[in-house]
Protein backbone atom coordinates (compact mmCIF):
# COMPACT_ATOMS: atom_id res chain seq x y z
CA UNK A 1 0.00 0.00 0.00
CA UNK A 2 1.34 3.31 -0.76
CA UNK A 3 1.40 6.07 1.95
CA UNK A 4 0.32 9.35 1.73
CA UNK A 5 2.82 11.82 1.84
CA UNK A 6 2.74 15.01 3.98
CA UNK A 7 4.52 17.94 3.20
CA UNK A 8 4.08 19.97 6.67
CA UNK A 9 1.99 21.67 9.18
CA UNK A 10 -0.85 23.42 7.58
CA UNK A 11 -2.28 24.55 10.35
CA UNK A 12 -3.28 23.67 13.98
CA UNK A 13 -6.65 24.54 15.44
CA UNK A 14 -7.01 24.96 19.44
CA UNK A 15 -10.67 24.73 20.97
CA UNK A 16 -10.93 28.67 22.89
CA UNK A 17 -12.90 30.16 25.61
CA UNK A 18 -13.65 33.75 24.01
CA UNK A 19 -12.22 35.83 21.45
CA UNK A 20 -11.00 38.09 23.77
CA UNK A 21 -9.15 35.50 25.57
CA UNK A 22 -7.40 34.16 22.23
CA UNK A 23 -6.10 37.72 21.44
CA UNK A 24 -4.44 38.59 24.65
CA UNK A 25 -2.95 35.18 24.36
CA UNK A 26 -1.75 34.20 21.19
CA UNK A 27 -1.16 38.05 20.08
CA UNK A 28 -0.81 39.71 23.50
CA UNK A 29 1.63 37.22 24.75
CA UNK A 30 3.28 35.27 22.34
CA UNK A 31 3.05 38.03 19.44
CA UNK A 32 1.20 36.13 16.67
CA UNK A 33 -0.32 38.73 14.71
CA UNK A 34 -4.23 38.31 13.97
CA UNK A 35 -5.20 37.92 10.52
CA UNK A 36 -8.67 37.49 10.30
CA UNK A 37 -12.19 36.24 12.01
CA UNK A 38 -14.92 34.33 9.93
CA UNK A 39 -17.82 32.15 11.23
CA UNK A 40 -16.77 28.64 12.11
CA UNK A 41 -18.60 26.83 8.87
CA UNK A 42 -18.68 23.88 11.11
CA UNK A 43 -20.09 25.08 14.34
CA UNK A 44 -22.41 28.09 14.01
CA UNK A 45 -22.23 29.35 17.76
CA UNK A 46 -18.44 29.47 17.25
CA UNK A 47 -16.36 32.14 15.55
CA UNK A 48 -12.73 31.20 13.82
CA UNK A 49 -9.99 33.11 14.67
CA UNK A 50 -6.28 33.13 12.43
CA UNK A 51 -3.43 33.94 13.56
CA UNK A 52 0.22 34.36 11.67
CA UNK A 53 2.74 31.93 14.53
CA UNK A 54 5.37 33.51 12.17
CA UNK A 55 6.07 31.05 9.39
CA UNK A 56 3.01 32.13 7.22
CA UNK A 57 1.28 29.18 7.96
CA UNK A 58 -1.48 29.16 10.51
CA UNK A 59 -2.44 28.86 14.08
CA UNK A 60 -6.78 28.42 14.73
CA UNK A 61 -9.08 29.45 17.45
CA UNK A 62 -12.42 28.31 18.08
CA UNK A 63 -14.02 30.82 20.46
CA UNK A 64 -17.64 31.08 21.91
CA UNK A 65 -18.72 34.55 23.93
CA UNK A 66 -20.44 32.12 26.45
CA UNK A 67 -17.78 30.17 27.37
CA UNK A 68 -14.91 31.23 30.20
CA UNK A 69 -11.36 29.96 30.52
CA UNK A 70 -10.71 26.92 31.89
CA UNK A 71 -7.38 27.95 34.12
CA UNK A 72 -6.52 24.34 34.49
CA UNK A 73 -4.13 21.88 33.26
CA UNK A 74 -5.41 21.01 30.10
CA UNK A 75 -5.94 16.57 29.89
CA UNK A 76 -3.04 14.63 29.36
CA UNK A 77 -4.24 11.16 28.69
CA UNK A 78 -4.12 9.09 25.67
CA UNK A 79 -5.00 10.50 22.32
CA UNK A 80 -4.52 14.33 24.01
CA UNK A 81 -1.73 16.77 23.07
CA UNK A 82 1.13 16.88 25.05
CA UNK A 83 2.32 19.98 24.15
CA UNK A 84 2.33 22.74 21.49
CA UNK A 85 5.91 23.85 20.38
CA UNK A 86 7.30 27.41 18.54
CA UNK A 87 10.30 28.27 17.86
CA UNK A 88 12.05 31.73 18.82
CA UNK A 89 15.11 33.17 18.01
CA UNK A 90 18.19 33.26 20.92
CA UNK A 91 17.43 36.81 21.50
CA UNK A 92 13.93 36.50 22.34
CA UNK A 93 14.42 33.55 24.03
CA UNK A 94 16.91 34.73 26.94
CA UNK A 95 13.66 37.62 27.24
CA UNK A 96 11.09 35.58 27.97
CA UNK A 97 11.66 34.75 31.57
CA UNK A 98 11.22 38.41 32.05
CA UNK A 99 8.27 39.30 29.89
CA UNK A 100 6.58 36.45 31.43
CA UNK A 101 7.46 37.31 34.65
CA UNK A 102 5.98 41.22 34.10
CA UNK A 103 2.52 39.30 33.14
CA UNK A 104 2.57 37.23 36.22
CA UNK A 105 2.73 34.28 33.93
CA UNK A 106 4.29 30.79 35.88
CA UNK A 107 6.88 28.69 33.78
CA UNK A 108 9.18 25.94 33.76
CA UNK A 109 12.64 26.43 31.44
CA UNK A 110 14.38 23.52 30.88
CA UNK A 111 17.52 22.19 28.74
CA UNK A 112 16.61 19.59 26.59
CA UNK A 113 20.27 18.97 25.30
CA UNK A 114 19.93 20.11 21.72
CA UNK A 115 17.30 23.16 22.76
CA UNK A 116 16.40 25.11 25.25
CA UNK A 117 12.36 25.15 26.03
CA UNK A 118 10.24 27.48 28.36
CA UNK A 119 6.51 25.61 29.13
CA UNK A 120 3.91 27.72 30.17
CA UNK A 121 0.27 27.33 29.99
CA UNK A 122 -2.70 29.08 27.42
CA UNK A 123 -5.76 30.51 29.34
CA UNK A 124 -7.23 27.07 29.09
CA UNK A 125 -4.76 25.01 30.63
CA UNK A 126 -2.96 23.63 27.20
CA UNK A 127 1.43 23.60 27.42
CA UNK A 128 2.93 25.64 25.05
CA UNK A 129 6.56 25.51 24.91
CA UNK A 130 8.75 28.36 23.13
CA UNK A 131 11.72 26.27 22.22
CA UNK A 132 15.36 27.45 21.08
CA UNK A 133 17.93 25.57 19.22
CA UNK A 134 21.04 25.86 20.31
CA UNK A 135 22.51 25.36 16.53
CA UNK A 136 22.21 27.27 13.68
CA UNK A 137 21.17 24.68 10.60
CA UNK A 138 24.41 24.60 8.31
CA UNK A 139 22.96 26.47 4.58
CA UNK A 140 21.79 23.86 2.80
CA UNK A 141 20.24 21.87 5.25
CA UNK A 142 17.29 21.31 7.65
CA UNK A 143 17.44 21.41 11.35
CA UNK A 144 16.14 17.66 10.99
CA UNK A 145 19.09 16.85 9.08
CA UNK A 146 21.46 17.96 11.83
CA UNK A 147 19.97 16.16 14.66
CA UNK A 148 19.73 13.40 12.54
CA UNK A 149 23.37 13.16 12.50
CA UNK A 150 23.76 14.28 16.39
CA UNK A 151 22.00 11.51 17.26
CA UNK A 152 23.70 8.93 15.50
CA UNK A 153 27.02 9.93 16.84
CA UNK A 154 25.49 10.22 20.56
CA UNK A 155 24.34 6.61 19.76
CA UNK A 156 27.51 5.12 18.29
CA UNK A 157 29.51 7.27 21.78
CA UNK A 158 27.13 5.72 24.06
CA UNK A 159 25.91 8.64 25.30
CA UNK A 160 22.52 9.56 27.11
CA UNK A 161 21.47 12.53 25.51
CA UNK A 162 22.62 14.66 22.73
CA UNK A 163 24.66 17.40 23.78
CA UNK A 164 26.79 20.59 22.32
CA UNK A 165 30.25 18.24 21.18
CA UNK A 166 27.26 16.21 19.24
CA UNK A 167 25.98 19.27 17.53
CA UNK A 168 29.07 20.95 16.91
CA UNK A 169 30.40 17.17 14.79
CA UNK A 170 27.55 17.01 12.96
CA UNK A 171 27.45 20.57 11.43
CA UNK A 172 30.78 19.92 10.77
CA UNK A 173 30.09 16.32 9.41
CA UNK A 174 27.18 18.20 7.29
CA UNK A 175 29.53 20.47 5.99
CA UNK A 176 32.41 17.79 5.27
CA UNK A 177 29.92 15.74 2.98
CA UNK A 178 28.65 18.76 1.09
CA UNK A 179 32.62 19.67 0.42
CA UNK A 180 33.04 16.25 -0.71
CA UNK A 181 30.03 16.04 -3.36
CA UNK A 182 30.94 19.45 -4.44
CA UNK A 183 34.63 18.67 -5.28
Amino acid sequence: MRKIQVQGVHHITIVGSTRQSALDFWEGVLGMPFIFEQPNLGKADESHLYFDPGDGRLLTVFTNEERVDARRPAPREVGSMEHLAFNVSRATFTQVPARLRERGIDFIERDRGFMNSIYLQDPNGMKVELACYKFETPEGHRAADVLMRAHQLRVERGDHHIGDEHLADAIEDLLAERERLEH
